[in-house]
């Protein structure tokens, strides 16, 4: 966002300008102090461990052009403007829905779900950027804050984009909807993540069904014909539902094999025909993803060959489910987050790999589970058992849920609980064989790349391990 004015800024951010400098707007906006660059802006986010207000001096005489603020800096650089609102965030989340109008004509497409959002993300750029100048979301900008700097991110010139909105409480999802004006809505799943803070799954469907409401009459709203909450997501859309993936949805697969190096599997599209897909991903549960943005492609007018060419192209975000054949080992890094269904869904797929002599998982605690923690915990030691897993570890402190997966799964096959990642490292290293796979997967506060990478330290640096 550099074709930005100083009025244009004050306008929609609704600010009091307290000085006008003289430096032109020549940068896009920034909330880090430390990522300053000359004639950017500098917006002073502040929350319960921080304040960026006591930064704003220091960005004026790094070169910003603009400071907007909720408190006044003292000794500024004068050559620096400095704006004035009541609330900063308010203020951020005003500059990108004016953004945004900025940007039209635009295809958005708004996504959540409760799992594979990130990995439908992906897929989705990869499909769309076959037709249109694309972009997406990166990494997990997805929150009131991260929704905002992904579309003031946006360039000018942008055809198409695809935005991933996350939740943990009722009432998240409407303003990021009011923002991102999708036109096409995807919902990947609606599980038990973040059930602690909505209480129960019909909570979580609501707040999931915003995106939704959201829609225009002529948008098209996305979803798995399989979800338990299929009939709500259609009843609640105000533009046209399309469910995937039933052997009677417009948007179907046949034919699904799936191994180390990836999944194949026959594409259907109604009046477009059928194609071969080749996924770089393993996990048949991947193919429900690809649907949802092969759905999304052939609705915003991308061929069946545009479609399959993407889709064959896609490359998720680092820690979804990758292989990594290390010397005699195949080291499958799902690190970068966990709920009950893509924890079973990671069980599977590794357990479903051809070659492996033996299967290991190294597991995090799940967070934001809430009372329904010990059960869901229970519930996956019992399925690395039924699954026939050669042993267990279990990262975290010695709680309840921790002890539930380790004492559901030591049922049937070896389970350890340890209080590190180094730990479980050193417990792994003991145990592994060649020609085993090793599964590494836990919430993201349990920090589970840091087991993988302490055994398999070329992991550590992207692009250096062979797939």
């Amino acid at each position: 966002m550099t074709s930005i004015t100083l009025e244009q800024l004050i306008a929609a951010t609704g600010a009091q300008p307290v000085r006008l400098g003289s430096r032109a707007i020549t940068a896009g906006l920034t909330t880090d102090s430390r990522a300053i660059t000359p004639g950017c802006i500098f917006l002073a986010l502040s929350g319960e461990r921080f304040d960026g207000n006591t930064f704003a001096a220091d960005a004026s005489r790094q070169g910003a052009a603009a400071v907007v603020v909720s408190r006044l800096p003292e000794n500024s650089d004068p050559a620096c403007s400095v704006l004035q609102v009541p609330d900063t965030l308010a203020a951020l989340q005003s500059l990108a829905t004016w953004w945004r109008g900025e940007l039209a004509p635009l295809h958005v497409i708004g996504l959540t779900g409760s799992s594979g959002k990130t990995s439908t993300k992906d897929m989705c750029l990869a499909v769309l950027s076959q037709r249109y100048r694309s972009i997406a979301t990166k990494g997990n900008l997805n929150n009131h804050i991260g929704v905002p700097l992904s579309i003031l991110a946006t360039p000018k010139g942008t055809e198409a984009a695809i935005w991933e909105m996350g939740m943990n409480h009722a009432g998240e999802l409407a303003p990021l909807c009011a923002m991102t004006q999708p036109q096409v809505g995807i919902i990947t799943t609606i599980g038990s993540a973040h059930i602690e803070y909505l209480g129960s799954r019909d909570a979580i469907a609501r707040e999931k069904c915003t995106v939704a409401r959201s829609l225009p009459p002529e948008g098209w709203m996305i979803y798995p014909a399989g979800d338990d909450y299929a009939e709500t997501i259609a009843a609640q859309s105000t533009g046209r539902p399309l469910p995937v993936g039933h052997h009677n949805s417009a948007v179907r697969a046949s034919g699904i094999r799936s191994d180390a190096l990836g999944t194949r599997y026959t594409l259907h599209i109604d009046g477009l025909g059928e194609t071969a897909v080749t996924l770089p991903i393993p996990g048949a549960h991947m193919v429900s993803n690809s649907l949802l943005a092969a759905a999304a492609g052939w609705k915003l007018g991308c061929t069946l060959g545009q479609i399959a060419a993407g889709l064959s192209a896609a490359h998720l975000t680092r820690g979804r489910l990758a292989c990594h054949q290390i010397g005699d080992f195949t080291v499958v890094d799902d690190t970068y987050n966990a709920n009950p269904e893509s924890m079973k869904a990671a069980l599977e797929t590794v357990a479903s790999l051809r070659g492996p002599k033996r299967h290991i998982a190294v597991l995090g605690k799940m967070g934001e589970l809430g009372a329904s923690g010990i059960a869901a915990h229970a519930d996956i030691g019992w399925c690395a058992a039924s699954l026939g897993y050669a042993a267990l570890i279990v990262v975290g402190p010695d709680c309840a849920e921790t002890n539930a997966l380790c004492t559901a799964a030591s049922e049937r096959i070896p389970a350890l609980l340890v209080d590190t990642p180094a730990e479980a490292a050193s417990t792994l290293r003991q145990l592994i064989q060649p020609g085993d796979a090793i599964l590494f997967k836990g919430s993201r506060s349990t920090g589970m790349e840091r087991s993988m990478y302490a055994l398999f330290p070329e992991l550590a640096t992207p692009g250096t391990a062979p797939h």
